[in-house]
């Protein structure tokens, strides 16, 4: 169960990576960040970055004639295709994103099926519409508005969270249309040459970067998502040891039967001097074994029939909506240990008892 978990949060969080970057830079206050060439120049001779893009993304409204849908449409620069995995998740077109007078767009599946590109045969462009970010108060709200025609390139298709929110295209198409100044953007996306180094990269860009910018990892980008899969994975632990914690009472059962059958025996041991202690370790150890030899073939049957799921994909998912037809399972060592640890001091708990018992009762060798 455990290995199955493990496989399903592998999954989550590989598609979410493909998404974020290892490091984000965005405003502590407000939507945009001014970005300094003082800034810049100390970002690209920073150790352990390997590539960086500026963003700029905005929430509006992508309409296809009588279709329409709320999207975020996000500007990005030449290396952003480094930085994060859309271009390899192209299921049409091709990743092109065009210029400033030329945009293209590359949507998510989600945002193309509600549009409607695919119903549309006859479809010669999109328009976007977008809130001009640093425009006046006007009497008519309807001039803070830009809007602009864009021609469709791609599909992606990551995870539904993004296929069915999010637009990809040039960065200075959208500093246009949001009247952005030319150092101005909502973020930097950034990724790492080694990703165990993380947390000091990110205290590297926190002396570049001051308070009103918030440096963020990919942890921090989605805690909650993060928290609750931690979370979940304790929950099936929980529930785990309560599956193993019923099983105890069969030992508990087996080795009260087991101290019942042996009377005479251990009577026979009090008489050669066998002490208290003695009798209980026996059957402890009695318990302990017949744990170990359950956890051990358990263990390996595990491993067996999860080197089974992995090689031949035995067991399916059902539905055709997810990204693989299998459960996926990931067996770590960590979790193995801990079951193991789990499983011997309930069994200890559990043989205590009877060999307690065993210990304590005096049994006489006369027969009546």
């Amino acid at each position: 169960m455990l290995g199955v978990f493990n496989g399903l949060e592998g999954l989550v969080k590989s598609l979410y990576s493909s998404f974020y970057s290892e490091i984000n830079i965005s405003a502590s206050r407000g939507k945009t960040i001014t970005v300094t060439n003082e800034q810049l120049r100390k970002l690209k001779g920073l150790g352990g970055i390997k590539n960086f893009s500026l963003v700029a993304e905005e929430k509006g409204l992508l309409k296809n004639g009588n279709y329409q849908s709320a999207v975020v449409l996000k500007g990005v620069d030449e290396n952003y295709k480094y930085v994060a995995g859309v271009a390899d998740h192209l299921i049409r077109g091709n990743y092109n994103l065009g210029t400033e007078d030329d945009p293209f767009i590359i949507l998510g599946a989600g945002v193309e099926n509600a549009v409607g590109v695919l119903t549309d045969r006859n479809l010669l462009a999109l328009m976007i519409y977008l809130p001009k970010k640093n425009s006046s108060e006007l009497i008519d709200p309807l001039q803070d508005i830009s809007e602009d025609s864009i021609n469709t390139s791609g599909t992606f298709v990551i995870q539904q969270d993004f296929d069915n929110k999010y637009a990809i295209t040039n960065l200075e198409f959208v500093k246009k249309m949001l009247a952005l100044r030319p150092d101005q953007y909502t973020g930097i996306e950034i990724s790492l040459t080694d990703a165990s180094a993380i947390d000091d990269v990110k205290k590297d860009l926190q002396k570049i970067f001051d308070s009103n910018y918030n440096v963020q990892t990919r942890y921090e980008q989605n805690q909650s998502l993060y928290s609750i899969m931690r979370a979940e994975k304790w929950v099936i632990y929980a529930v785990l040891v309560l599956i193993m914690v019923i099983f105890s009472f069969t030992l508990v059962s087996s080795l009260t039967m087991l101290v019942i059958e042996k009377e005479k025996d251990i009577s026979v041991l009090h008489a050669l001097g066998g002490n208290k202690n003695f009798i209980q370790k026996i059957f402890l150890s009695a318990g302990l074994l017949l744990t170990l030899m359950g956890a051990g073939t358990g263990i390996l049957l595990a491993l067996l029939i999860a080197w089974l799921q992995v090689k031949f994909h035995l067991i399916p998912l059902s539905g055709e909506s997810f990204l693989i037809s299998y459960y996926p399972v990931t067996v770590k060592i960590g979790d193995l240990l801990l079951v193991a640890a789990t499983v011997i001091i309930i069994a200890v708990l559990a043989s205590w008892i009877p060999s307690r018992k065993a210990a304590l009762n005096e049994f006489s060798l006369r027969s009546e």
